[in-house]
């Protein structure tokens, strides 16, 4: 693989996150592309304004590094569909898969990719799309540190591939099991006539985290349905045999129906906005 001072790299999703990416690294001075193939107006549009270029899997496959930000229960089959191209590629990209999984589903895409010689990074993305920061694990993970030249915040882990996933699981369980939280029982608190002293006693004795999740709770409802796949691949991190991973099975069906439930989420919108 050819690593020069303006890599080639590709991007797999052009959600927001993956969009936001790709704008870092073309403002950087590298050239990025994407798989605009079945993708909604919004994913194109958003493309085309971060400067990335519609290409083939074929194109794809021939670049220097390829980013994977998919919905994490689309993860293994995004890596499984690429394996034949590799297979045959003239180069070896570095495959950095950078979803919310948990490190036994980076082992999956792992031995999917093993047999393609492809080299292999397990990554982790923490923070907003604004300014996100990458953490890398695994042997080949100080070969993203040329990413750096090209904008992007890169963590090197000292650790083996799912490190940074369960890095990712970690801090992902906290902030999101939390939001999950605060939702479920102010909802609760509203149903039941405690919703105005849940809200007072909270900014009296807990200011701090009645704050947080003033200012995390509405920012949520847009992203419930993305977070379903996360938090089971959460309670699938902690594992069957601990009691605990039910706590992320029940954030999971609460962010399935807050995904659907406009009610609840213009509850919780006008029960926060309150505090701020």
């Amino acid at each position: 693989m050819t690593q020069s001072k303006q890599p080639t790299i590709a991007i797999l999703g052009a959600g927001s996150m993956g969009s936001a990416i790709g704008r870092t690294f073309t403002q950087g001075g590298a050239r990025v592309l994407t798989s605009l193939e079945g993708r909604s107006a919004a994913s194109a549009a958003r493309a085309r304004e971060a400067s990335m270029e519609d290409a083939s899997l074929d194109d794809l496959v021939a670049c220097d590094f390829i980013l994977s930000i998919v919905p994490p229960s689309v993860a293994v089959d995004t890596a499984q569909r690429l394996a034949p191209l590799f297979e045959r590629a003239s180069a070896q990209p570095v495959y950095i898969d950078c979803n919310a999984i948990n490190p036994a589903t980076v082992g999956q895409i792992e031995r999917a990719l093993e047999p393609t010689r492809t080299p292999f990074v397990d990554a982790s993305i923490i923070g907003q799309p604004s300014a996100p920061k990458f953490y890398m694990s695994g042997p080949h993970a100080k070969r993203t540190q040329l990413l750096a030249d090209h904008g992007l915040v890169v963590r090197v882990l000292d650790g083996p591939n799912g490190a940074a996933s369960a890095l990712k699981m970690s801090y992902a369980g906290i902030t999101k099991g939390l939001t999950a939280l605060g939702s479920a029982m102010a909802l609760a608190a509203m149903r039941n006539g405690a919703g105005d002293a849940l809200l007072s006693e909270l900014a009296a004795s807990q200011p701090a985290l009645a704050a947080w999740l003033a200012g995390n709770v509405p920012r949520m409802p847009p992203k419930a349905y993305r977070w379903v796949a996360e938090m089971e691949e959460i309670a699938e991190f902690v594992g069957d045999e601990f009691a605990e991973h039910r706590i992320y099975e029940g954030a999971a069906g609460l962010y399935a129906r807050l995904a659907k439930d406009k009610d609840a989420t213009d509850a919780l919108e006008r029960f926060f906005s309150e505090r701020r």
